[in-house]
């Protein structure tokens, strides 16, 4: 089945489908930091970097099964402008929507951070799914947490998908895989064969190139901020990671360092005499915790576009879970 993706980034959502399957026959992606990265590991795929809003949807494959995408989700996030859809970026729903009532694929799914379901956003939201509705959609809205499917990461993300109406169909979420704490996938498990090797990135905080044994295993460096410094930031090994954002600053801590330590009612520390084992997690252990391949090589001079990119990542394994029971639900159209 052939899909189209928009808002691609480095296509952890693109990769996830593929691996269930589907074929990515176009792809759009307007930041210029992620093209390299897109297409080194997507050579196959046609690459718009346009920006949807001038996108002609003429001009995508006519004969698609479905489209997949994550508008930004700065806009609706807590760590963003929480400007929702008042955001420029947050209109950007409607241009999708625009390009999934012109194309009327099979399905569509939509991804986006759980911030959007708080009440302020409500209106919004009912909005979108009424313009979902009208472009002939059976729409379900689910709020899901991706350390459920295979993933070692608290990742909570909301999920809209529609089956067209002549379809007679309505998305269910896939069962979770690992539900249970004894099942999560850990730390440990995630990036442990990768604690020697990191390199702290060069000066400003720019890549070490090929000089890193491993690709992307290199951390940001600098100093923390009260808001970072407000709460422990550390994960043990045999837990789930903290959320991985695109902010480099914000990336969490090694589990190699202890627990910080309170001081205040808003304030940790590091621990006294281990303050050298805190360091940022590096940009290939974000990817590991996003679920990315060994082999997915990410491109960038500046160290913060690695993490820009995987950060803003769906989960590979999170998504591969989310298609495959798409594919199923469309299988059965066929018997």
């Amino acid at each position: 089945m052939k899909i189209a993706s928009f808002f691609s980034g480095a296509g952890g959502l693109d990769l996830g489908f593929k691996k269930a399957g589907f074929n990515i026959v176009y792809a759009n992606e307007y930041d210029k930091t992620i093209w390299k990265t897109f297409e080194k590991n997507f050579p196959k795929t046609k690459l718009d970097k346009r920006s949807i809003t001038e996108v002609d949807p003429n001009q995508i494959p006519q004969n698609i099964d479905g489209i997949v995408g994550g508008p930004p989700c700065q806009s609706w996030s807590a760590a963003g402008s929480m400007g929702g859809i008042d955001d420029p970026r947050g209109k950007l729903f409607f241009n999708f929507i625009k390009i999934l009532s012109h194309l009327k694929p099979k399905f569509f799914l939509c991804e986006n951070v759980p911030g959007m379901l708080a009440p302020r956003n409500f209106k919004a939201v009912e909005n979108i799914i009424k313009l979902f509705k009208q472009s002939g959609y059976n729409v379900t809205k689910h709020l899901l947490d991706a350390a459920d499917y295979e993933v070692p990461q608290e990742r909570k993300r909301v999920i809209f998908v529609g089956y067209r109406e002549d379809l007679r169909i309505s998305f269910r979420p896939p069962e979770p895989v690992t539900p249970f704490d004894t099942d999560k996938v850990t730390l440990k498990d995630a990036i442990d064969y990768l604690k020697n090797n990191a390199l702290p990135a060069k000066g400003k905080n720019y890549t070490n190139g090929s000089d890193c044994k491993i690709d992307n295993h290199e951390y940001m460096t600098g100093g923390f901020s009260s808001i970072f410094m407000s709460r422990n930031r550390v994960r043990g090994w045999h837990e789930q990671s903290f959320t991985i954002q695109a902010g480099a600053r914000h990336a969490p801590l090694h589990p190699q360092a202890p627990k910080m330590q309170k001081i205040g009612k808003d304030a940790m520390k590091f621990v006294n005499g281990k303050k050298n084992l805190y360091r940022r997690l590096s940009v290939r252990e974000c990817a590991e915790i996003q679920t990315f391949p060994k082999n997915f090589k990410f491109h960038y001079n500046a160290v913060s576009d690695g993490y820009k990119m995987i950060g803003n990542a769906v989960p590979v394994m999170f998504a591969y879970h989310l298609a495959l029971k798409i594919k199923k639900d469309l299988s059965k159209l066929k018997s």
